[in-house]
């Protein structure tokens, strides 16, 4: 399959690249220095910003499938004191609707999307003290990944959103997947998570479901 990836510099985009390359994809990796991923066989690198128009209108096509995992890399604390100074608050779904606009101009149908458990459907989920701490560091990205959610679910697309809990940089690819909000532990490696994102487009599957992936 050729899969574009969008937001692929991040740890979660690194993996997922990673992820698909070795499953034998071809991966076309867009983020605003794409160039700096280590050149591979079957990977093109693209720099570009995912909330432009022209940049997504001239990728998408004759691509089979979108995988986006955007965010704000910079320091949760730094970020919710004095707001994001590399990447807009509202990456996430400004991008998602250009993302959307372009795959419908484009005939590309399938879109698998990260984004953070504890969002939407998984709202009710959360403890008492994750609900306190998403409250006091992360209400900005929270309220952005709410947005991008229910542009996903308002469009026609055949969409998968995949929710995983607390990210590490673990070396494995365990992985416990549901569709009704269930998790096996608190923590889950990107791996892991990227493995998700592979099965979900090579099988064509849970579309129309939001995914929840613990380690």
């Amino acid at each position: 399959m050729n899969i574009l990836v969008i937001g692929a510099t991040g740890g979660s985009g690194r993996a997922v690249c990673d992820a698909l390359l070795e499953r034998g994809h071809r991966v076309t990796a867009v983020a605003r220095r794409a160039s700096r991923l280590d050149p591979r066989p079957g990977l093109e690198r693209v720099d570009g910003d995912a909330t432009d128009r022209a940049t997504l209108d001239r990728l998408l096509p004759g691509h089979d499938a979108v995988i986006v995992t955007l965010g704000i890399a910079e320091p949760t604390l730094r970020v919710r004191l004095r707001g994001a100074q590399g990447t807009p608050d509202d990456v996430r779904s400004r991008a998602t609707g250009e993302i959307i606009r372009a795959a419908r101009a484009a005939g590309v149908r399938r879109i698998v999307v990260q984004s953070s458990y504890g969002v939407g459907p998984t709202r009710d989920q959360l403890t008492f003290l994750d609900r306190v701490l998403f409250s006091l560091m992360i209400k900005p990205q929270i309220f952005d990944s709410e947005l991008q959610e229910s542009l996903l679910r308002g469009s026609e697309l055949e969409w998968t959103i995949v929710q995983p809990v607390y990210l590490t940089d673990g070396d494995s690819d365990e992985h416990f997947v549901s569709t009704d909000g269930r998790t096996r532990g608190r923590k889950v490696a990107r791996r892991g998570v990227a493995q998700v994102h592979a099965e979900l487009v090579e099988q064509h599957a849970m579309i129309g479901e939001t995914v929840s992936v613990s380690g």
